[in-house]
This record gives structure tokens, C-alpha cells and sequence, in this order.
């Protein structure tokens, strides 16, 4: 899958011109409100005409205005979860659920079309198909949703910030599923969040939209590792990704993790054994070492080269490390990079505290 957007789009007071190409998988835009996002995702879903603007989806044109070319909305084939849900009150889960399959082209094979059971198992949502709306909680109504949409077969679907009214349990419940979606049906998604916690565990690629204009686009690991784009995102929540592999539960309560850096302990994880994890490693928690540290309580200690320095404004700075295939950033003074001498190439440890990285900020699947 492959999907080129090119939109430009006034509004009183706001000018959207985005233009991004994306890759198969989850693409999630990101920034803060009033960035665009929102705007972008009614464009490819057809509930926006823009001013000007072409969107091609596997080489199928949706929208091209020179051209005067407008697909309507129910002849994209694309599913769209919203923030509400938006199941019918009246029908059971497993009604709402074949509500959805009446969108399927009718061209479309078995083998083509979703199965229904296996849907059911993605989300785990066997036990609801005979409740109403009005008896699940948040987090179930939004499982429903999404195994809806995908069983009206789309050729994409599109999420539009669909975990912003749950509380952190629910979205911590719903979080793995949506990495099932992602990893095991390889549907592409085009997903609307101002999270980094939701970007750093689900995206594939991240399109980073700022006052309606498209500010970085690339791959998750490497946008959210670009020094320049941490103060871009809130300097408190930036950090990076680093992929590593659950190796082993020690006797003491920690789980080893292999890295391309080296061991990473963290207190015990719940996944199985051999597991593919995600680590968000925030940069305000990774401090940065000249020599090899000894005598101190930080048990993960990687040796890392500095791939780039950004020196903000203010007292602050922002050190891009490259350590093994990964990046990390680390956000620490000026006037530590001053007394440390740190230059771009210089070879140095990141010091990494256990407990730092939170059960949020470890998700499943390759970056």
C-alpha cells in the first residue's frame, strides 16, 4: 500500500498545505490541536472537499481537483473509526459487527473478506457479541468500532484519535490489540494522535503536522530520534524508540531485554519470552557518561557515539546518540555539553535507570 497526499485547504483564521508520501503500515500524524490532523483524515475519507488537492491511494486517484476527479466517500473503500465510536444503540455487538459487512465490495471473494471469527479473536470481543452498546465500557465500544470497519474490507482505515476520551487503564487495554491489528492483519492505517506514547508504540511512519504544514515525515524511529523535532513535540515527552528482544526473567524481579546496544533490564515484563518489544526511552531519562560509570545504582550502562548536538534557546540541549542500529536522545544543559567536551563522533555511555521506562512505553512489533 502506498499513499500520496497533497491537500491545500483555507478555513477562516487557518491554512492547511500538507503534502506527505507513506509507506504500508500504520502512518499516524501527529501535533498538537489544531495542527491539521483532523482535517488531512476527512480529505481521504471524502467528507472534505479541499480547495485544491490529489490523493492516491495504490495508484487508485480519490481525489485530483485539476482533474476534477472526487471519488465519493462510499466509493474509497476506506473504514473510519471515530473518538465516539458512533455504534447503533438498538443492535447487539455482534448486529453492529454485520453492519459492517454490507460495505464489503460484493466483488470481493471469502478469501478476500475479513473473517468474521477471526476478527472477533483479534479484539477479544467474543464475550460482548451479544451485549448492547449501552452495557460496554469505553474501551470495549471502541474494540467494536474498529472490528466493524475492518469488516467492511477497506482498502485503508482511518482512526481518528480513537483512544483521546479513555482513561489510561482503557487505553492501556486497548493499546495491544491494536498492535495485533497492525502486525497480524498488516491493514493500513492512517491514525490521528497528539500522544507520543500512542506514535512511539503503534507507528510505522510518522507524518509530524504543525499550523497545517508537514514539519518532518519518515519513519517513527528516526523522526522521534531527531534531535531537532524533540522541542517541536514538548521537550518533556521526546524520546526515542529502541527495539530489543525479551531474553530472560531474572530470579530478582527484572527482565533482560537484548539490544543491538547492549542489555537492557527493566522490572519484570509481562510478555512472553523471545517477544519483539518497542521501548519508549524518554530523553529526559537517559544521562550521558565519557567514561564507562562505576559505583552507581543505574543498571544499563550503553556504549553509544554521538550522532548530533542541538543546542536550543535556552540552557537546554538535545544529544542524538546512536547506539548499536538504534538512537537515543538525551536531553540535558548546555552547560554539560560544555564541561564534557561532547562533539559530534565523540565515543560515550548512556546511563539508563530500570525503572524509568513505564509499562506504557513498552509495546510489541518492529519499529
Amino acid at each position: 500500500m502506498s499513499l500520496s497526499v497533497d491537500l491545500h485547504h483555507r478555513f477562516d483564521g487557518f491554512t492547511l498545505s500538507a503534502r506527505f508520501d507513506v509507506p504500508q503500515g500504520v502512518t499516524v500524524l501527529f501535533g498538537k490541536s489544531g495542527a491539521g490532523k483532523s482535517t488531512v483524515i476527512s480529505a481521504v475519507a471524502g467528507l472534505l472537499r479541499p480547495d485544491r488537492g490529489r490523493i492516491l491511494l495504490d495508484g487508485v486517484t480519490l481525489l485530483d481537483t485539476d482533474a476534477r476527479i472526487a471519488l465519493p466517500p462510499h466509493r474509497r473503500r476506506i473504514g473510519y473509526v471515530f473518538q465516539d465510536g458512533r455504534l447503533f444503540p438498538h443492535l447487539t455487538v455482534r448486529q453492529n459487527l454485520l453492519y459492517g459487512r454490507w460495505f464489503a465490495p460484493s466483488s470481493a471473494g471469502p478469501a478476500d473478506r475479513p473473517a468474521f471469527d477471526r476478527i472477533v479473536d483479534l479484539l477479544g470481543i467474543a464475550p460482548l457479541l451479544h451485549r448492547r452498546p449501552g452495557l460496554l465500557s469505553g474501551g470495549e465500544k471502541s474494540r467494536v468500532a474498529i472490528g466493524r470497519a475492518i469488516l467492511s474490507n477497506p482498502r485503508l482505515l482511518l482512526m481518528d484519535e480513537p483512544l483521546a476520551a479513555l482513561d489510561e487503564a482503557r487505553k492501556a487495554e486497548i493499546l495491544p490489540y491494536l498492535e495485533r491489528l497492525r502486525d497480524e492483519l498488516r491493514l493500513p492505517i492512517l491514525y490521528v494522535s497528539h500522544s507520543l506514547a500512542e506514535v512511539a508504540r503503534l507507528a510505522t511512519t510518522v507524518v509530524l503536522l504543525d499550523a497545517g504544514k508537514v514539519l518532518a515525515t519518515g519513519p517513527a524511529a528516526e523522526v522521534l530520534a531527531d534531535p531537532s523535532v524533540a522541542p517541536l513535540v514538548g521537550l518533556r515527552n521526546a524520546g526515542a524508540i529502541l527495539t530489543a528482544r525479551l531474553a530472560a526473567h531474572e530470579a530478582d524481579g527484572l527482565s533482560r531485554l537484548d539490544s543491538s546496544a547492549g542489555p537492557i533490564l527493566l522490572p519484570r515484563l509481562s510478555q512472553p519470552l523471545g517477544s519483539v518489544l518497542r521501548l519508549r526511552i524518554l530523553a529526559q531519562d537517559v544521562m550521558i557518561a565519557t567514561e564507562a560509570p562505576k559505583g552507581i545504582s543505574a543498571l544499563n550502562i550503553l556504549p553509544c557515539r554521538i550522532s548530533a548536538i542541538h543546542i536550543g534557546d535556552g540552557p537546554g540541549a538535545i544529544v542524538q546518540l546512536a547506539a548499536g542500529e538504534d538512537m537515543l536522545i538525551a536531553r540535558i544543559t548546555r552547560r554539560s555539553v560544555q564541561s564534557l567536551k561532547l562533539t559530534q563522533g565523540a565515543a560515550v555511555f548512556a546511563v539508563l535507570k530500570a525503572v524509568s521506562v513505564a509499562q506504557e512505553n513498552v509495546g510489541f512489533g518492529q519499529p
